[in-house]
């Protein structure tokens, strides 16, 4: 594990509201969560996002990056806010390090939020080629298909200024910062931690995810103690940003639900 660094953070809602920190997708910044701020804001929980390392206006320090890198820098984000106990709610790679959290600081995670996300995302190789393809041409060789896999097509007809959005978003990554952030996903496997996480978990799959299919989510379901597993109809991997009056449902209902 390296030593955490300060990731760039943004907090809306009142100060002294529930925390909920959202954590976003590899290729993406803390902008993925915007439909969920303002309804999140309107219930009275302060929402904390933030850009992963090597994303958005966080720092790219060398890689390889590991999972408990990610999930140090969470850490440290909430000791920067004074935030003792939050709520977690993770996209994809924000869910695995959702996950590591759930096994490794069971004390700072009130609940969990795993959304269209994986315990084991194989095959590795699949990983280590795409990091190479990025460092070689850039994240906007593969900004393209990110966005393809994010959104169903029947949305990306209906949306082509979001789907725009999207592929931007993954373009301004940072090469080294993307391609290191691979190599976290490559070497992950939690599935057989899954049973350590005590905090209450929500799980929700999207029905037409092609890059974390619905089975990835059942095993998830079925390996945490007690949670609870939801599909989202007409959703690819970006779900909240597809269907975000159902995630955001999902999400409140979850954080309010929280005794």
């Amino acid at each position: 594990m390296s030593d955490p660094v300060q990731v760039h953070g943004v907090a809306d809602g009142p100060a002294d509201g529930p925390v909920v920190v959202f954590s976003g997708s590899l290729g993406s910044d803390h902008r993925m969560w915007e439909p969920q701020v303002k309804p999140l804001v309107d219930k009275g929980f302060r929402v904390l996002r933030y850009d992963t390392r090597g994303h958005g206006a966080s720092p790219v320090p060398p890689g390889p990056y590991a999972l408990e890198d990610l999930g140090g820098d969470l850490l440290a984000l909430l000791d920067e806010h004074g935030v003792e106990r939050a709520h977690f709610v993770g996209l994809s790679l924000g869910g695995m390090t959702g996950m590591w959290l759930g096994v490794n600081a069971p004390d700072r995670i009130e609940s969990l939020v795993l959304c269209c996300t994986s315990a084991k995302l194989g095959p590795p190789e699949m990983w280590a080629n795409r990091a190479k393809t990025v460092r070689e041409k850039g994240t906007g060789a593969v900004a393209e298909a990110g966005a393809g896999r994010w959104v169903t097509p029947g949305f990306a007809a209906a949306h082509p200024d979001k789907v725009a959005y999207l592929r931007e978003m993954i373009t301004a990554v940072p090469a080294e910062g993307y391609a290191a952030t691979c190599r976290a996903i490559e070497r992950m496997d939690l599935v057989g931690d899954l049973p350590k996480i005590s905090a209450r978990t929500l799980v929700i799959a999207g029905a037409e995810d092609p890059a974390t299919p619905v089975e990835h989510a059942e095993v998830i379901a079925g390996g945490i103690p007690d949670a609870r597993l939801e599909i989202v109809e007409g959703a690819a991997h970006l779900g909240n940003f597809e269907q975000p009056e159902r995630f955001t449902a999902l999400i409140l209902d979850h954080l309010e639900a929280a005794p």
